[in-house]
């Protein structure tokens, strides 16, 4: 079992997410040099941008990539399972520019007294190009349509599989949260 595999078991990624985890590591690194490690704590503060993601691919492969907060609102009391903060399909080669956003990115924005939060990237090599017409775009200032995702339940209708490679980070709430649900409200 890779480090990965078990570090998305330690954490109970699989099975409050997943069933099956992924064995390749996801490589992220924030414009801060911050790189996400299996269950490192980061800030909301370091994540607020897009990150670089990385991972061995060939130009023809297209690929799927998410980011979800499962403890949405707390991982206590999860109404809002999975809070998802990015989603971007048909990755032509590894090359996220050469994408389509279905939903902009999110940073963490855990609501305060609510503890760590869970974040997790899972990536999916696509069988072929999928047609993602009928998912709705959502744009990066707004958290409508984001809450009660199933990360799975989207793999399998698009037919993704199990994911190819993973990483998270946990966060708890800091000074940028409220400049975020801000952002959020338009």
């Amino acid at each position: 079992m890779s480090n990965v595999q078990t570090m998305f078991q330690k954490h109970c990624i699989v099975p409050d997410i997943i069933t099956t985890p992924p064995s390749e590591l996801l490589n992220i690194q924030y414009s801060n040099g911050i790189n996400v490690d299996l269950g490192k704590e980061l800030t909301p503060t370091q994540v607020k941008d897009a990150p670089t993601v990385k991972w061995a691919s060939k130009e023809n492969e297209y690929y799927t990539l998410a980011m979800v907060d499962p403890d949405a609102p707390s991982r206590e009391n999860p109404k809002f399972r999975e809070w998802h903060h990015w989603l971007v399909g048909n990755i032509s080669g590894g090359n996220i520019g050469k994408s389509e956003i279905l939903s902009e990115y999110i940073g963490s924005g855990p609501p305060k007294g609510t503890g760590l939060h869970r974040y997790i990237f899972l990536l999916y090599k696509q069988a072929e190009k999928c047609d993602f017409s009928k998912v709705p775009k959502l744009p990066n200032n707004s958290g409508e349509k984001r809450g009660k995702f199933s990360i799975s339940q989207f793999a399998q209708q698009y037919k993704l599989g199990i994911p190819v490679a993973g990483n998270f980070f946990v966060a708890q709430y800091d000074s940028y949260v409220p400049k975020l649900y801000a952002k959020l409200k338009g």
